[in-house]
């Protein structure tokens, strides 16, 4: 109801301004055009004051109303992520700060100098000095956020610790699927030329470092405290890898794997009771717009402690085992039921 009747507000005030200035037109038919155009100048220079108020009260209305619904209130949930909040937070702390000061001098300045009949226009055509200024530095303070920017980047993107976890996260129209390699800790090859219906990522089970990799889809375990490395790639169409609450994101590209890395610092368990939602989920989108059901390309992270992540790990079976069974060494007990009776309760004669 607030958002219509605000709406509401700008209509009235953009149809009174609009009659405002009709009612100008014929006016300055009656007065004439040069007393009229001095009485538009002096009502519109006090217009941009107002305009300028407004538009300054909007800005921190809309921060008071919106702020608390992003996402940086709950702070980064990756240790990584903190780096790029700092950043970020420097960043609009500049570039509000400009834009505050620009425009309040631009505003300003309409209504100081406007016209009048004991001021003559000044020409001004070039100044050196002030050309160096108001290029070199901003050209200064870009520079250093675009180096911090490169570090921060070079880092994330740069090799992994050595006691990474591991996972190769694919995605393709419109889903994400994740593999995990099994207790060698070193993924099997891939192939498009192995895809099938079953073989979905084109694993190539020829290869032995396969045979205990991990499949899963949907839903991704990691565990607290500890570096994931995830190794991206994509079947179809450009996809984006979107980590919104670790505060990253990279292009999943056909035929070109690409990496990132970073630490998770609190859990899944957690993260629901600082944000008091039980529904709450890390989850991973993708950020590229990417066809018809874009929208619904959707994963969910889990994160959790070291020992619910290996419980999970040994609750998962290798997906070669899972399509080939019977190639399994370690086969299932088949107990005849009926014999096994047979030999415990005694036979009527």
């Amino acid at each position: 109801m607030k958002e219509f009747l605000m709406i509401a507000l700008g209509v009235l005030i953009f149809v009174v301004v609009f009659q405002i200035a009709k009612a100008s037109e014929y006016v300055s038919v009656l007065k004439g055009e040069d007393k009229t155009r001095k009485q538009n100048n002096k009502i519109n220079a006090f217009m941009l004051i107002g305009f300028l108020v407004f538009g300054l009260i909007g800005v921190w209305y809309c921060n008071e109303l919106y702020y608390g619904k992003t996402l940086f209130p709950q702070g980064s949930a990756s240790v990584e992520g903190e780096s790029l909040d700092l950043m970020f937070m420097i960043t609009v702390a500049i570039t509000g700060l400009v834009f505050v000061l620009t425009q309040v001098l631009l505003f300003w300045f309409c209504f100081k100098y406007q016209e009048k009949d004991d001021r003559k226009a000044f020409y001004f055509p070039h100044n050196t000095k002030l050309e160096l200024i108001w290029t070199t530095v901003p050209a200064i303070f870009l520079t250093v956020l675009v180096v911090f920017g490169l570090k921060y980047w070079f880092k994330i993107t740069g090799d992994a610790p050595k006691n990474s976890i591991v996972v190769e996260v694919t995605g393709h129209q419109f889903a994400w699927e994740f593999r995990y390699p099994g207790a060698d800790k070193v993924l099997g090859k891939t192939s498009f030329k192995k895809y099938t219906s079953k073989n979905s990522l084109g694993v190539d089970f020829e290869d032995p470092a396969s045979r205990d990799d991990i499949h899963v889809n949907t839903t991704m375990h990691i565990p607290v405290g500890v570096p994931l490395k995830m190794v991206i790639h994509s079947q179809d169409v450009i996809h984006d890898v979107g980590l919104p609450h670790f505060r990253l994101k990279m292009d999943a590209v056909p035929g070109i794997p690409t990496t990132q890395w970073f630490t998770p610092k609190i859990t899944t368990a957690d993260m629901k009771k600082k944000t008091g939602n039980p529904d709450f989920n890390f989850e991973i989108s993708c950020d590229q717009l990417c066809g018809a059901n874009h929208f619904a390309m959707r994963g969910v992270i889990v994160v959790e402690t070291m020992e619910e992540y290996k419980k999970w790990l040994a609750e998962q079976k290798s997906e070669y085992y899972t399509l080939y069974p019977e190639k399994n060494p370690v086969q299932p007990v088949v107990v005849d039921s009926a014999k096994q009776i047979s030999q415990v309760l005694p036979v009527k004669k």
